[in-house]
Order: structure tokens, then sequence, then C-alpha cells
């Protein structure tokens, strides 16, 4: 009897045309590149022009993953998009990937929000939906998609980023089974990063925020621990929310010292089960809700094949704050059904924006939701403008 599963089946991602060197960002801010590079762990920051919203985004990687998998959109029964970047303050992103990737109109959608933690909570309800059996043998498409965007000449500058990353869950899934019901929970109400509604740039306690992230991974992973007590298969590659590569270190070594090790045992073990999924965030940059699975699928695209049958384990956390420690197998195949994906795929072909650039981007889409975008032949679909008080939507 084969025993039921339900997991990751697949994943794509998406991220804006172009992106400024980290290096670039750090000599015209006077500051040493390799505070920025070094520091952060980041070498390209994606940036999106007007035309590429978190509706594009999201859109983009949502008709990648159904057609990278082999997916029928037909089957898919339920569309959650994880975001703390709306558009719009009820109708939510997941309407319009609904329409645009052409799902079923008997498909359950909505919007999930906690901060960087909102791709989770709908990864988290699309498990349950299928465990429950509300599913009926359908699957779920969950998307994560965020532009970080902070202040020009700000401390939050160099952390930027854009782009989304789209799942489909299932049962019996190509990638990674995971372990439903097992996860360790954390919440407490904090002020360490919000984004006002008057606001389109983020605000963010910078000490109190690293401080928040490393108590609530202490919460989340000491729950975990204790209803995973029974369960002593090791782990073998360990992923962290990423909002840049150094704080995925600092998380490591966290988690290292609930386990009795010293921070130097802690830096032995973080070449081999935490630096490959970095190297894809370190190409994009920050994606908020998209961060933990970008580091997921930087980590499938490398070692899928070394990893069948080994268990991994997530860190999901989201200012304000919430947070998930949870963990999964990839399965048997995982390493040839991820080389058909090529999930690095749409970080080929980008543009490199001079500062000049970036700087013209940014100081031109303060408005962007009042008026048209600029014109142009985009390679995929994106936004177009608002015409009497609608966002409009092209491709």
């Amino acid at each position: 009897m084969t025993t039921r599963t339900i997991g990751i089946d697949a994943i794509a991602l998406s991220v804006p045309e172009g992106y400024l060197e980290l290096a670039e960002l750090a000599q015209v801010r006077g500051v040493a590149p390799g505070k920025y590079v070094d520091g952060l762990g980041v070498r390209l920051m994606s940036v999106a022009r007007a035309h590429e919203d978190p509706v594009a985004l999201a859109t983009s990687a949502a008709r990648r993953v159904l057609k990278q998998s082999g997916v029928d959109p037909a089957t898919i029964g339920l569309c959650i998009v994880g975001s703390e970047t709306g558009v719009d303050h009820s109708k939510p992103i997941a309407a319009w990937v609904h329409r645009l990737a052409g799902l079923s109109q008997s498909c359950r959608s909505f919007e999930t929000k906690h901060a960087c933690f909102g791709g989770t909570a709908g990864l988290m309800n699309a498990l349950d939906w299928i465990a429950s059996g509300s599913a009926r043998g359908r699957k779920a498409l969950v998307v994560c998609s965020d532009i970080a965007r902070y202040t020009l000449a700000s401390a939050g500058e160099p952390t930027q980023g854009a782009g989304a990353v789209a799942m489909i869950i299932s049962e019996n899934p190509r990638l990674c089974a995971l372990e439903v019901g097992a996860s360790g929970s954390y919440t407490k109400e904090v002020d360490d990063f919000w984004r006002p509604l008057y606001s389109k740039d983020a605000i963010v306690d910078g000490q109190l925020s690293v401080q928040c992230y490393l108590d609530a991974i202490t919460g989340a992973y000491g729950e975990w621990k204790t209803v995973n007590a029974a369960n002593t298969a090791p782990i073998a590659r360990r992923l962290y929310h990423v909002p840049y590569g150094k704080m995925a270190k600092k998380a490591h070594r966290q988690v290292m010292s609930l386990e009795g090790k010293t921070e130097a045992e802690a830096d032995e073990t973080y070449a081999t089960e935490v630096a490959t999924s970095l190297e894809l965030p370190s190409q994009v940059g920050n994606v908020y809700t998209a961060s933990l699975y970008l580091a997921f699928a930087s980590l499938v695209n490398a070692e899928a094949d070394k990893l069948e049958g080994k268990r991994i384990s997530f860190f999901s956390y989201g200012s304000g704050c919430a947070a998930e420690y949870f963990a999964g197998t990839i399965v048997e195949g995982a390493g040839a059904f991820a080389k058909q994906l090529d999930i690095a795929g749409p970080l080929a072909n980008r543009r490199k924006y001079s500062f000049a650039e970036y700087e013209a981007i940014r100081k031109a889409d303060g408005e962007v939701d009042r008026r048209p975008v600029e014109a142009g032949n985009f390679k995929t679909v994106a936004f177009t403008g608002v015409d009497k008080d609608v966002r409009k939507y092209q491709g």
C-alpha cells in the first residue's frame, strides 16, 4: 500500500527584467562594496519597473509552474497568494491571478497577509485543505509575490528586491513531502517592521527585527522539537527566511545553539546545510513572502538529486510577528523533475541597470497606481495602469 503524502509538487519563480549590482549601489552611497556584498550576502538586487507589479510577478510565476510541471489548470481547486505588497484594500491579488492563469471558476481564491509569513500562511492552509479531504483530489496553487521597497539612501535600501515564487501543493508530490500537522508555531505582537497605508516604502527597526527573528526561531523551533520528539531522523539541509543572506547565518547559529552546539560548530555545518539555499536569493534580493521558498527553489535546483530520501527543515518568519518551523523529505525522482522545471531559467537574460536607471525607476513609481505606466512590448503579463479606478493588465 502506498503511503499518502502531501507537499510541494512543483515550484517556479518570476523576477523583474532588470537588476542593480549591490557593489555599484555601495560605491554611489560611499560604502565599501564588501559591506553590502559580503556583509549582507547579496550580489544582485532585482528592481521592479512600474509594469512589474505584484500581480504581474505572481501571474508570471503561476503560469510558469503550471507549464513546466505539466499540471492542468482545471485541477487547481484552491489559489492562495501571500503578499505584503497589496495593490488594493479589498480585492486580493489572487483574484487577478485566478483569471490570468486560467483557473476554474470552481476554484477557491484569496490572499493571506502577515508580513513575510503570508506565503507560509497560504501553504499551511493548502496542506490542511488537502489533508482534511476538502480538496477532493484537486491541487492547490500557492503564490508568494512581493516588492521589497525602502526609501532611497536609507539603511534598508540595499535589502530591497522583487519577485514571486509559485508552488503546486498536492498529494504524492514530486519534490518534497511535508510533515503535515507537525510544525512549531510562534506569535507575538511587535513593532519591528511595517508599511503604513500612506506609504509605499517600508519602515523597519533593524536591530529589533533581528532580535524578534531570533526570538521567533527559538519559540517555533522549541515547539517543533516537542511535537517531533519521536522523530529522530536527521536534518540534512536547513532553510531559513532570507531577507538577506547573512540573516540565515544568524538563524543557523541560533538553531545550533539550541541543539547545544558552539558558534564555531555551527559555522562548520553552515556550508553544507545552508549555503546552497542562498545562491538564488543572492541574485534576487529580498522578496519578503517568497524569501523562504526562493531558498527552497535554490536548494532543489542545485541539490535535489543528492537529497532524495533525506529530511530538510524550513523556518518562516514574518514581522509583527509570526513564525513557523516545519520539515519534509525530498522524494525519490525529485532530482530529475527539478531539472525539468528549469527553476533558475527566469534569471537568465536579465538586464543590468545602471545606478542612474535604478534611481529614475524608483523616483517615477510613487504615483504609478494613479496613472498609466510606460508603453512597451512586454515579455509577459504586465500592469498597464488604472482606468476609471480599475487596474488593467496586458498579456
